[in-house]
């Protein structure tokens, strides 16, 4: 075990069972007997649910009763418990980073089900461990920054008016930027949005009518964010303007760039005139018909579902659905046949609307992507999997359903924000369950297409969503950020070579003159404590807090004792 200074540590262990979780597969017992032996463990103790309120009830008593000045519990992943255990040591008045967490559950019960005895003693191993670490934690204190009540919102579709007409509703200001010559994005070129089929050019004057009118709401069009600078609360934004640049103090940042719909050229005879795109039918449908067309094929996964985009843009179905619904309205009599490979119809109305398609005589054919359909001159040949015969379709028109794909300036937009795109170019997340319309950095969100193909309702629904997280830091005027960050352990020992700054994933490194030189700043409100910069150092200047290199040792000691 570490030496330490301080003979008086008291360490609290608290054992999980997560119902049967861990219990079930984990000599609970055993563990708790081996526990009361370790060095610094002054009070053991197992629940049924360490997170339920009873639980935490007794972590508190726990650390009041038996005078504890060290926590550890060991139950499931830190990611999702750890804020949770750590603000109730503070309730009971335990500085909450003298805290540390143990992942039974994931790296135990999960992995060892039918090994339950190297499981437990690898259960042992970490709590060991977990302990060793705990017995060399310091207090911390958390880091206040004061927020600026501004919005920055880049994109100006239907995400991007939702999401600034919410904010400004709520009374913060609001910048919001878009690169093209006016508002709307992609809901100018719709139609009826279904499944209710409410008119797009309504719905989006009327958003765009909203922002305009409001006096906390600055519009810029035909504008490009060209720099960004700082950190949450505290952005310096360059807007590069048809007037010129202008610089911009902002708190939060919304990204609502939307995404584009892929033009298939040198597909299924693409020529925009008979065969031609969902988008491109869109506005023939605002137009009204031809009476003159009688057949309408519609192919789904167009440029979808393959090596070059493997994913599936979700949406294509829904409103290749409701396009042919709408071309049935216009022409009743003419037949309209949707050829698929999988039908994605998500929700009670969108399944319903696929019911009523089919009571309108819209025809489904299925096919084999390895016997993809041949568009011809007046017809369209499709090979009928389910029926096993090949199938030859007149057709007037030939509508190709495409994706949704990624703004071809994403990554652009990437770079300047320092935040990260997937394998396809769509913007991702910090986390898809935990933190979906937020970036993994603080102050920056996202939503609608730009995060992944949504229809109207998803895009609305985000739009709210990224308004109502960017308003949080705003209300509040000030941020807590935690303080387990880089610091300069060893300022002697820095270079001010840079190497730390040019891979810092969030920016929160600077180079500073000091009086010693050359020496490398962080800026505590921006790290995110990843180790990128401790880990990059060949001089060991740098170092984390409740990471320390004595605090690693002391567990790898732990771990071979």
């Amino acid at each position: 075990m570490p030496e330490n200074k301080d003979n008086d540590i008291r360490i609290g262990v608290f054992l999980c069972h997560c119902g049967s979780n861990i219990a079930g597969y984990l000599d609970m017992e055993a563990l708790d007997d081996y526990t009361r032996t370790i060095p610094y463990v002054t009070f053991v103790q197992r629940n049924l649910y360490s997170c339920s309120e009873g639980g935490i009830n007794e972590i508190k008593k726990g650390i009041k009763e038996q005078n504890l000045n060290r926590v550890v519990v060991a139950s499931c992943t830190p990611r999702t418990h750890e804020p949770l255990f750590r603000s109730s040591c503070e309730e009971a008045g335990l500085n909450p980073y003298l805290f540390e967490m143990v992942n039974i559950r994931d790296q135990c019960s999960w992995v060892h089900m039918q090994q339950q005895v190297d499981g437990t003693a690898k259960a042992k191993d970490l709590i060991r461990m977990g302990v060793a670490k705990a017995a060399l934690l310091k207090p911390q204190e958390s880091i206040m920054s004061e927020v600026c009540a501004r919005a920055l919102v880049i994109g100006g579709g239907i995400a991007g008016l939702t999401a600034s007409a919410a904010l400004a509703r709520r009374g913060y200001e609001v910048v919001l930027v878009e690169k093209e010559e006016g508002l709307g994005g992609m809901l100018n070129r719709l139609h009826k949005l279904g499944p209710a089929m409410t008119d797009a050019g309504e719905l989006i004057e009327e958003k765009i009518r909203e922002v305009m009118q409001h006096d906390k709401i600055t519009v810029f069009t035909g504008a490009r964010v060209t720099a960004v600078q700082g950190f949450i609360g505290k952005f310096d934004v360059e807007v590069e303007t048809e007037s010129g640049k202008k610089k911009f103090d902002i708190g939060v940042i919304i990204v609502a760039t939307g995404s584009r719909a892929f033009v298939p050229e040198g597909l299924y005879g693409y020529d925009g005139r008979r065969v031609i795109t969902q988008l491109e039918m869109e506005q023939l449908l605002k137009e009204g018909l031809d009476t003159d067309v009688k057949n309408v094929v519609i192919v789904q996964c167009v440029g979808s579902r393959n090596q070059e985009r493997p994913y599936c843009s979700r949406i294509c179905c829904q409103i290749a659905v409701k396009n042919a619904i709408l071309i049935k309205d216009q022409i009743p009599d003419a037949g309209v046949s949707i050829l698929y490979r999988d039908m994605q119809m998500y929700g009670v109305e969108n399944e319903e609307m696929f019911r009523d398609s089919k009571a309108r005589g819209v025809r489904y054919i299925h096919y084999d992507s390895a016997r993809p359909p041949q568009v011809e001159s007046d017809q369209v040949r499709v090979y009928h999997s389910l029926l096993g015969r090949e199938m030859t379709l007149t057709a007037d028109i030939v509508v190709l359903s495409t994706p949704l794909v990624a703004q071809e300036d994403a990554n652009v937009s990437s770079q300047l924000l320092r935040v990260p795109v997937d394998e396809n170019g769509f913007f991702l997340e910090g986390h898809v369950k935990l933190k979906p319309l937020d970036f993994a950095t603080d102050g920056i969100y996202l939503c609608g297409s730009a995060r992944f193909p949504a229809n109207i309702r998803e895009v609305i629904a985000q739009g709210l969503g990224a308004a109502s997280r960017a308003s949080i830091p705003m209300s509040k005027g000030s941020i807590v950020v935690e303080p387990i960050i880089s610091v300069l352990a060893d300022e002697d020992a820095c270079r001010g070579c840079s190497l730390c700054v040019a891979l810092c994933p969030y920016s929160a490194l600077e180079i500073s003159n000091t009086e010693k030189g050359k020496k490398v700043h962080v800026i505590d409100v921006a790290c995110k404590g990843c180790g990128v910069c401790a880990a990059t150092c060949y001089q060991h200047a740098l170092t984390i807090n409740s990471y320390t290199n004595n605090q690693l040792e002391a567990q790898i000691d732990a771990f071979l004792d």
